[in-house]
């Protein structure tokens, strides 16, 4: 069995970048990570499209916190004019109207909320430890891709790396865990 490779790989701009994700994903190579500074719609697109991702799911959270938050707010008001009605001039003792405000207030608290924790559970974050291959120079003003790949891919990885437009590739052993695809 090869030994796996980590190549990374620099890139002055998002355009560079992208093509990079573009050739990789036409070569049927996905098991890359892109670093970047700042967040770039070509690159999140090509990203996106190499892995097959499509809308963030993120919005599922926001829709199940909404929702959760709107019956919440329902059975607390509901729930608590039952326990002690107050029957003030013959109006009904569980009036909907009055309840309208707590239950959207309800429903943007608790989807709000549960959109920053779907939020944070996708993003893999807190990183504390930082990604394989990962560079400093990645957060300040390039791009970077880190390519793990068989030992015997090496030249084909760079070949590809090099025609989007790669300004620097330099190559590591890739950590246990990625070189068995975890």
């Amino acid at each position: 069995m090869s030994e796996a490779i980590s190549l990374i790989s620099t890139f002055a701009t998002d355009e560079d970048c992208a093509r990079g994700i573009e050739a990789l994903h036409a070569a049927h190579i996905h098991n890359f990570r892109a670093f970047y500074p700042y967040p770039s719609e070509p690159l999140l697109e090509a990203a996106n499209e190499a892995r097959g991702l499509g809308r963030s799911p993120v919005r599922w959270w926001v829709l199940t916190g909404g929702l959760t938050g709107f019956l919440s707010a329902i059975a607390l008001t509901i729930g608590t004019s039952l326990e002690w009605n107050l029957n003030t001039g013959g109006r009904p003792v569980a009036s909907i109207p009055p309840y309208v405000v707590i239950m959207f207030e309800l429903m943007i608290l608790f989807g709000g909320i549960s959109g920053v924790i779907g939020f944070f559970f996708h993003s893999r974050m807190p990183v504390f430890d930082p990604e394989p291959g990962y560079r400093s120079r990645f957060n300040a003003d390039k791009f970077g891709l880190v390519v793990q790949c068989a030992e015997n891919e090496v030249s084909r990885c760079e070949s590809i790396l090099r025609g989007a437009g790669a300004e620097d590739i330099q190559r590591e052993a890739a950590p246990a865990a990625a070189a068995h695809g975890h």
